[in-house]
């Protein structure tokens, strides 16, 4: 079999035409879903970048690996310890090696593990090609390395190839010859005005008034420096798209040299994102900062050999992608991945997936959420400086940008996501003192929860050490009041789930 992954840094499937988009951001990408199979309820584990690729490629949830944060000792997988074999603990390899030994020719082109240090996604990849710009590069810096590579292997019978753009995550750096397909066309109508005003004169990094963060920021010529209006939201929001629409130009020179060397027929076509993006969802704009249903929720799009065409609405989890790759590859897979394979759902249509999914985000903040049903319920730990409240329950169907916390008029529903959080959690820190699934208690620190590591080693990576410098900035913008919260929390959310959903 062979196997093209396409990964888009920061894509949320709510800006494809294919998951109902308005503008025509991704011809290529609905193609592929008219004839192949999309996957609507789709959520990375751990979030953002490091969390979500160590989860996707290692079969395994972050609270197993360790990985949960974008530096410090939560950014590292934890060590395999005394049940480390002559490589690897033989039930924690990667879906990349355990193809490659399988005789799968396995190449990746991607920044990721430079820009992040990442070096443990490498597993199993006979060939890396990095683009050189530690994330900043555009789609039409990173394809030609995709193109070389098929023109030597695309013939071959077995191999995979993983390909990551990042063209929609800021800042935005589209070159501007390409313009603006979008210049005539409506912005999304959220958020609206008010909204946009109320942020306006709340607080976060990369909320309304520093979208950039509360530095200058990157350099971001086609997006303003605040969101102050309709109008601003509206360039804001045209860079994001420009980004989509370039990486699926892209992704479309890709087919084409499938179709040259008469394969793409031959070819299962895998199209996701390592995470989300919130446009203004928690008044986060052009970041990933929340572990939310914007930033965890996911595209997926499979087409190819025996896929059979349709929509899954089932819920299903990055890792699951790992055992579901395997099985359509004829692999066999690890016990050692908390991952479920879906591959029935892929090429028989059939019903299978999880009764909810659990989140973590811990780069920004550190927050878990649980989605069931319509329902999403977020627990937050440490805010990220961020105006959150520690328990937020959302009605993603009737409120797909969160902007009403249902948790106390609904305390009931929320009480009963905060009861399948905490089975979550109790159930996979058994796995890791048991070693069963995910788990490895051999290694030092294998049976604690990583996000109280994180809280411990002074929280997470963004936020940390940057309170006094925040206040500051809020201070100078007349948001004293905010200043005073963010200095007194330290980002810490000390009130218990029971006292707010009691009022108190």
């Amino acid at each position: 079999m062979r196997i093209l992954y396409f990964d888009v840094d920061s894509l949320r499937p709510d800006h494809l035409g294919c998951y109902g988009y308005d503008r025509n951001t991704s011809p290529t990408v609905d193609a592929l879903a008219e004839e192949g199979r999309r996957f609507t309820n789709y959520y990375a584990s751990d979030v953002p970048c490091l969390p979500s690729r160590t989860a996707l490629f290692t079969g395994r949830f972050g609270i197993h690996t360790g990985v949960v944060n974008h530096g410090g000792l939560t950014a590292e997988p934890h060590r395999h310890g005394t049940e480390r074999a002559f490589k690897n603990h033989p039930d924690h390899r990667t879906f990349p090696s355990l193809l490659r030994e399988a005789g799968y020719r396995t190449g990746f082109v991607s920044s990721f593990p430079q820009r992040h240090g990442a070096w443990h996604v490498l597993d199993g990849f006979e060939e890396w090609r990095d683009p050189g710009g530690e994330g900043r590069e555009t789609a039409d810096e990173v394809v030609p390395h995709a193109l070389d590579w098929l023109d030597a292997h695309a013939t071959e019978e077995d191999w995979y190839l993983h390909v990551n753009v990042w063209d929609p995550h800021t800042p935005y750096n589209t070159p501007e010859e390409y313009e603006n397909p979008f210049a005539d066309e409506p912005a999304p109508a959220f958020p609206d005005a008010e909204t946009i005003s109320e942020q306006y004169e709340s607080y976060g990094p990369h909320s309304a008034r520093e979208p950039r963060g509360w530095t200058d920021g990157a350099a971001m010529e086609r997006t303003p420096d605040e969101i102050s209006s309709r109008s601003k939201f509206e360039q804001w929001i045209d860079g994001y798209d420009i980004g989509v629409r370039f990486m699926d130009d892209h992704l479309s020179m890709l087919l084409e040299a499938l179709d040259e060397h008469g394969v793409r027929e031959e070819t299962l076509i895998v199209v996701s994102a390592d995470h989300g993006e919130n446009q203004g969802e928690l008044n986060v704009y052009g970041d990933h900062q929340t572990a939310d249903e914007r930033t965890c929720n996911v595209p997926l799009v499979v087409s190819g050999p025996d896929v059979e065409p349709g929509v899954d609405d089932e819920f299903h989890y990055q890792v699951d992608l790992a055992p579901t790759l395997c099985d359509l590859a004829g692999v066999d897979w690890t016990a050692g991945w908390d991952g479920e394979s879906f591959a029935v759902s892929v090429t028989d249509g059939e019903d299978v997936g999880r009764e909810f999914v659990v989140c973590s985000q811990g780069a920004w903040a550190a927050q878990r959420m649980v989605r069931w049903d319509d329902w999403l319920l977020i627990r937050t730990y440490h805010d990220g400086l961020k105006a959150l409240d520690p328990v937020m329950l959302f009605d993603v169907a009737a409120d797909p940008h969160e902007t009403t916390n249902l948790a106390r008029e609904h305390a009931d529903v929320a009480r009963h996501g905060l009861s399948l959080l905490s089975d979550w959690v109790d159930e996979r820190l058994l796995e890791s003192a048991t070693g069963v699934a995910g788990g490895n208690p051999s290694s030092p620190g294998g049976v604690t929860d990583p996000l109280w590591e994180m809280i411990r080693d002074g929280g997470p990576f963004h936020a940390q050490g940057h309170a006094g410098e925040y206040a500051e900035r809020l201070r100078e913008t007349g948001r004293e009041e905010h200043a005073e919260t963010v200095l007194a929390r330290g980002g810490i959310v000390e009130q218990t789930a029971a006292d707010y959903l009691d009022g108190e």
